[in-house]
């Protein structure tokens, strides 16, 4: 019997800019959607209304007022994906309000971008906290919901991995890349546990995409604007790796623009849409090829251990 039941997809980080965009995206597109974030607020009395996307004015609660007046569905929840026991009470109440979980978005994130002198120890802490802490606990806390109907996908923000992304952001990296070690290591979970209709999909932008840190380069040199894509390039690729067979994008890190252009994400050609500045041709900030992280060896797991079965299932 086909399940007719809309599907759900939890957004972290949705408050504004690409998750914002995200959100409301995955709800026009049929998607029951809880957006979650740490900010509220009393979204009936915002003017003017909807809020700049890119604004402290845009928070949960504005885009769940934005997709509900769309005719969507959307659940705002805030949480503190520092603190486990939020993010557990965010994924309980999801499956309270909707019975099912079937796509999680982690776009969370800190950013500090400064030499490892310069980047205080409460910066790094904080990164990591809440770019691949923040996830795994989502993830952990998502998985047995996502696995229900053995067909969950997965989409975190977070981009390949290769050297030049190290320089003059190192803590900075060292959690985002560890964000994508996430992605290619459940990737392997889910193909050992033969869990071919499940996903999990790593995706970067190629070109930088306006935001609210994007603003402060505009607000210097409005010319900056020449060189920045809509956020709706990105929330493209994701409802297209959504639609994409899960064999295709499991453990993939990709990219938005890339991922269109291939026959999996529609062939797109045409990325003139997405530019903020009509008729400009934003500049590419990605490698246009990328590093093939795997060796000859790939299949050879040599002798298998399993911390979890050793303990007896005990966890710590």
């Amino acid at each position: 019997m086909a399940d007719n039941t809309p599907k759900v997809a939890l957004v972290v980080g949705a408050s504004r800019g690409i998750g914002r965009q995200i959100a409301i995206d995955l709800a026009k597109n049929g998607y029951s959607v809880v957006v979650a974030a740490k900010s509220t607020s009393d979204a009936r009395s915002v003017v003017p209304f909807p809020p700049d996307p890119n604004s402290p004015q845009s928070t949960i609660s504005t885009v769940e007022r934005e997709i509900i007046e769309a005719g969507g569905r959307a659940t705002a929840i805030p949480v503190d994906v520092r603190d486990f026991a939020s993010v557990q009470k965010l994924v309980d109440r999801t499956i309270e309000t909707y019975g099912r979980l079937d796509v999680l978005v982690y776009n969370s994130g800190a950013i500090w971008w400064a030499s490892v002198e310069d980047t205080p120890m409460k910066r790094f802490q904080l990164m990591q906290r809440v770019n691949p802490e923040g996830l795994y606990g989502t993830v952990q806390a998502s998985l047995p919901h996502l696995k229900r109907h053995k067909k969950g996908r997965i989409v975190v923000v977070s981009p390949p991995i290769y050297s030049r992304f190290f320089r003059g952001k190192t803590a900075y990296a060292m959690g985002k890349v560890g964000m994508s070690v996430l992605t290619k290591g459940l990737a392997m979970d889910f193909q050992r546990q033969g869990l071919t209709d499940m996903a999990i999909t790593s995706l970067w932008p190629a070109v930088a995409i306006e935001s609210a840190a994007t603003r402060k380069m505009t607000d210097r040199n409005p010319s900056e604007a020449r060189d920045l894509r809509k956020a709706t390039i990105f929330s493209d690729a994701v409802l297209a790796i959504l639609r994409a067979p899960a064999a295709r994008v499991n453990g993939q890190l990709e990219l938005d623009e890339d991922f269109l252009r291939s026959d999996v994400g529609g062939s797109v050609v045409d990325f003139s849409q997405y530019a903020v500045v009509p008729g400009s041709n934003p500049r590419r900030i990605m490698p246009a090829v990328l590093p093939d992280l795997t060796v000859a060896e790939q299949d050879d797991e040599g002798k298998r251990m399993d911390s979890a079965k050793e303990r007896g299932g005990a966890k710590l």
